[in-house]
Formats: structure tokens, C-alpha cells, sequence
């Protein structure tokens, strides 16, 4: 975190804009402005548990034969949510991975907190040109607000496109997704990733931990896409 005095003073070089509207704002530590905070949309209401969904479409829930056991999002991915995972995985905003990961510690549900934290892996090439994970930004700020180990026990080895590229069959389509465990955290795990979208990452990386001997797999996001 940078510590308030400085945060002042850079403010004073480059004053603070919302993340979202890029409007400014009236203090140095802040991300979002006022309207910006009230447009939030939080899920809320029931949701399944296993696909973190509010509603089903015509084929039921799309994680019944998901390898992670339950999932959970505070978010919908749209409006003010979606700029934040965007300003964060294509801005390096990393400030914002601890908001994120505060708004998701303040609504997870008591029997999903698991006995460990470990991200979505990112693909290498995606990693290196980014200079940063963005999954593991706010696996690591989750797992501090949660003070719970911070486990990075996946990796990845596929050079897929990016999801907004990919149908869903495609997204889905057997071997597009090359995960592998390095490591096996006893107990519970809550594997973490900014957006569930189709779920066929998450399903990808609970398939390998399982594999690898973890009792549990949680699939815990920001947002959900619906």
C-alpha cells in the first residue's frame, strides 16, 4: 500500500481520477467516486451454489459436472465491476486488486472460506507482457484479508486466445486449457480468478488440484459474467 503522505503528494503531480468515469476525485486513496460506488452491481438474492448463477438457462447449471464444488462472485461482470477488472488487467491498476479483493472478503459466505488461497495461473506469454498477474494480484490481496496462505500451486502451459475471442464451445473444447499442480494444499482451497465466465478455466485448474489430492475446490471470482 503507499503510505498516505505520498499518496498526497503524487495527487498533487497527477491529481486522482475515478478508475471507472475517470472523474476526479477529492481524495489521493480513493478509487472510486461517489456515483461510481453506488453503481456497483453487487449480486444479490440467491444465487446456485455450485455456478455462483442467479437463474439457469434452458440446460441447467453449467458446473453440474464441474471439477470445483461450489462458486461465488459479489459482482456482476458489467458496468463499473467490469472497469475495474478491466483497469486492472489492462491498465496494471493494482490498487484496485485490493479493493476488489475487499468487496469479495466482506460478502463470501462463512462455509466457503477454505484452508488456503491459490490463483489462476496465467499463460507465460501473457504473464511476461504484462509484467504482472492480475489473478494473482488479488489472489495475494484476498488471501491477506482472508489470513489465509497464498498457495500459487498451478501452472499453465497452453497458448489459447483470449476468452472474448472463443465461442463457448470453444472456451470449452477438450485440451484448449493446459493446467498442471505443483503443489497439493491440504484441506480447502479457494481457487481464485478476477471473472467466471464460462467456467472452463476454473474447471481446468479444480480438475488439476483435485488430481493432485486437494479436498475441495471453491471457484471464488470477482465478478460473473450472466
Amino acid at each position: 500500500m503507499t503510505p498516505r503522505w505520498l499518496a498526497e503528494l503524487l495527487a498533487i503531480v497527477a491529481p486522482p481520477t475515478c478508475v471507472s468515469c475517470r472523474e476526479p476525485l477529492g481524495r489521493a486513496d480513493e478509487l472510486l467516486c461517489a456515483g461510481c460506488l453506488r453503481a456497483l452491481p453487487w449480486l444479490r438474492g440467491w444465487r446456485c451454489p455450485r455456478c455462483a448463477l442467479p437463474r439457469h438457462r434452458h440446460g441447467g447449471c453449467p458446473a453440474a459436472r464441474g471439477a470445483f464444488a461450489g462458486a461465488w462472485a459479489p459482482m456482476a461482470y458489467e458496468g463499473v465491476a467490469r472497469a475495474l477488472v478491466q483497469a486492472l488487467k489492462f491498465r496494471g491498476a493494482l490498487p484496485v486488486a485490493v479493493l476488489m479483493a475487499a468487496q469479495v472478503a466482506a460478502t463470501l459466505p462463512e462455509e466457503l472460506r477454505g484452508d488456503a488461497v491459490v490463483p489462476v495461473p496465467p499463460q507465460r506469454a501473457r504473464r511476461r507482457a504484462r509484467g504482472f498477474d492480475p489473478a494473482g494480484a488479488l489472489a495475494r490481496a484476498l488471501a491477506e484479508r482472508l489470513e489465509l496462505p497464498l498457495a500459487p500451486a498451478l501452472t499453465r502451459h497452453d497458448r489459447a486466445a483470449r476468452q472474448t475471442r472463443a465461442g463457448r464451445s470453444t472456451r470449452r473444447a477438450p485440451g484448449r486449457i493446459a493446467v498442471a499442480a505443483v503443489a497439493a494444499p491440504a484441506g480447502r482451497v479457494l481457487l481464485v480468478d478476477d471473472v467466471h465466465t464460462t467456467g472452463a478455466t476454473l474447471d481446468a485448474c479444480a480438475a488439476a488440484l483435485a488430481a493432485a489430492g486437494v479436498a475441495r475446490v471453491d471457484a471464488v471470482t470477482y465478478a460473473r459474467t450472466l
